[in-house]
């Protein structure tokens, strides 16, 4: 159980005024005085949008939403023209309860539907931008979906009622796929009043609570920023007078947030490889967005980080099929979706914000890069970027290493904002563009607390577990105490053909973990320092799915081997069933490699590939 002071050092690392802003909105809300809960509205009515001639698709349009929907990207479930039940978890059918009440009265989990994300996961309009696709081709169908749809959540989800109004990124995210939408199907400059008035209503809703959403020091803020800035932009054109005060308040929360969040390495605060994603795909959203009603340019300082950021997932993404390290929280989450290309391929946003904001290509040749920027109208960049390289991390502590067709990352405990996963000194391998040695995702944020606990803690991480207990004391459901921090620490740098790098921690237990790599392009040797534990320490190593065979201290499959000697030998060598999530609500087994100390040792671990 974490102590009093565990809990106060966390309150204060979270900063008085966060601290105060979340205290602020509870009480708030728990009183009925604060603004967002007096809001009143009327249905919008459709038709959203109209049929117009339009110029000929770019490119082709996304193959879901027909005869199969798509969720968090992953589990496909059939749909026709009816609209979905917009309250029911569409995995078990199940639905919440009260779905008509004030969106502040309804409780954020409900032991009947489960993870609320599968409630919301239909109102995030994912289809709306699949159905404008088609619409541009010329389906008639499509356009009449769009508008059904549409209309029926407007009449089911009345303003300010029901858990898809509950949460202001979710409505963020609403006014920029309808943003996206109406610039698919040219309806920017005369949209249509109920799409309009739908706009207005989700800008009121959002703007009370945006303080809160900055709170919190992730997406959200960004997100609700870029919703006001989207939408009260559009407004303002259309002639509005509260569209230029939301649109204000939103460029100046976006630069604020973008100068907070956003680290000079090109981190981002919530250490996950996903959410940089969605952090990016928003800004990327915000900038074409803001050239579009031609407004001025946003400042140095958010151009400069947003490039930085750029470059960091392209640093950490494969540029063959554009996969990228399940590192961090994921939640299934990807804005934007343009293009036929799996959940887990990065590509699309990086050539985006690349070609954004550095005028520069991260990729070459057709592909779903190519199509994004084809439905946005976005030139390629003009010059070709030079391949990704080692990174220290300084910042975010994803310190990456690159040695020809091999990458190594290796999560450094650097914590300036809430770590969610307890990972410190995670290593994830790819060779030749496969994840060798992967990290176990997330699954779900409302799952049985043994498997939050197995995903965010040490034992879903390439790490050691000591003496039976997680890196950081868990203190809810989205927070750990006593964060780590880096003790010791080399950059990468190249010798002899190989990439090298070092980081440790001590923990406020006394327990000393070293970890030094040396990466080359066939493999990767890991040496553990490690003592100050009482009883035992576990190191995990996370391989990828096979019939893998265990040979004393070496695990092997075809041509790939997992060696692990050490000073002293271990009280424990084996090959155990693990979990690994690569998809939000998707869990799959996986051979996890452990080897168990009961003393201080220098532990070396060699991945490789025979030829």
């Amino acid at each position: 159980m974490a102590s009093f002071l565990t809990h106060l050092a966390t309150l204060s690392a979270l900063g008085p005024t966060n601290v105060g802003r979340v205290t602020a909105y509870r009480l708030g809300i728990k009183l009925r005085i604060a603004p967002v809960v007096k809001l009143k509205a009327e249905s919008a009515i459709g038709p959203f949008f109209a049929r117009e001639p339009l110029r000929p698709a770019p490119a082709p349009a996304l193959r879901s939403w027909v005869n199969e929907g798509l969720l968090f990207s992953r589990h496909t479930v059939r749909i026709d023209d009816q609209p979905p039940d917009w309250f029911a978890n569409p995995l078990s059918g199940a639905c919440i309860s009260g779905a008509d009440r004030p969106w502040f009265t309804i409780p954020d989990f409900d032991p009947a539907v489960g993870d609320i994300k599968l409630i919301w996961e239909f109102s995030r309009f994912d289809w709306v931008l699949a159905l404008a696709q088609k619409a541009r081709t010329g389906s008639a169908a499509a356009l009449d979906r769009l508008n059904c749809w549409i209309g029926d959540w407007c009449e089911k989800n009345p303003p300010y009622r029901g858990p898809n109004w509950k949460c202001g990124q979710e409505a963020s995210i609403r006014v920029m796929h309808l943003a996206m939408a109406a610039r698919i199907l040219d309806a920017v400059h005369s949209p249509r009043p109920g799409l309009r008035k739908l706009i207005t209503q989700h800008l009121q809703r959002i703007r009370p609570t945006v303080a809160y959403a900055c709170a919190q020091d992730n997406n959200h803020g960004i997100s609700e920023a870029a919703a006001l800035f989207i939408g009260g932009s559009w407004l303002n054109r259309l002639g509005d007078g509260r569209g230029a005060r939301w649109m204000h308040k939103g460029r100046t929360l976006l630069e604020e947030r973008v100068a907070r969040l956003v680290a000079p390495d090109g981190g981002f605060s919530q250490y996950s490889v996903n959410y940089h994603r969605v952090m990016l795909d928003t800004l990327s959203m915000a900038e074409i967005w803001r050239r579009d009603m031609r407004g001025a340019a946003l400042s140095a300082t958010f151009l400069a980080r947003v490039r930085v950021a750029a470059e960091w997932l392209r640093r950490l993404t494969d540029p063959t099929a554009g996969d990228a390290p399940v590192a961090g929280a994921n939640d299934g989450a990807r804005l934007l979706q343009l293009a036929n290309a799996d959940y887990r391929d990065h590509r699309p946003s990086v050539q985006l914000a690349t070609a954004l904001f550095c005028d520069r290509r991260a990729y070459e040749g057709p592909g779903p890069h190519a199509d994004t920027l084809a439905w946005l109208d976005i030139p390629v960049g003009k010059k070709a970027c030079n391949p990704p390289t080692s990174d220290a991390g300084t910042y975010t502590g994803f310190t990456v290493l690159r040695c020809d067709h091999a990458m190594a990352l290796l999560r450094c405990p650097r914590f300036r904002f809430r770590p969610s996963q307890a990972d410190a000194l995670h290593v994830d391998l790819w060779l030749d563009g496969e994840n060798v040695l992967r990290d176990g995702g997330s699954y779900s944020y409302n799952a049985d607390p043994p498997l939050i606990d197995y995903f965010g803690g040490v034992s879903g991480h390439n790490t050691i577990q000591f003496d039976n207990r997680d890196q950081m004391p868990r203190l809810g459901r989205f927070l750990f105490g006593d964060w780590l921090a880096t003790h010791e620490f080399s950059a990468p740098r190249d010798f002899e053909g190989a990439v090298s790098a070092m980081a440790s921690y001590r923990d406020r237990r006394g327990i000393y973990h070293k970890r030094s790599l040396s990466l080359q392009s066939k493999g990767l040797a890991v040496t553990d320092e490690i003592s100050g534990f009482r009883r035992a320490a576990v190191l995990r190593w996370r391989l990828k799915p096979g019939a893998w065979r265990l040979e004393g201290n070496t695990a092997r499959l075809c041509q790939d081997y997992l060696r692990v000697s050490s000073a002293t030998p271990p009280i424990r060598t084996q090959i155990v069933e693990g979990l690994e999530s690569r998809y939000y609500y998707e869990k799959t087994s996986c051979p996890v490699f452990e080897a168990e100390f009961d003393r201080p040792t220098t532990i070396i671990s060699e991945y490789g590939r025979t030829r």
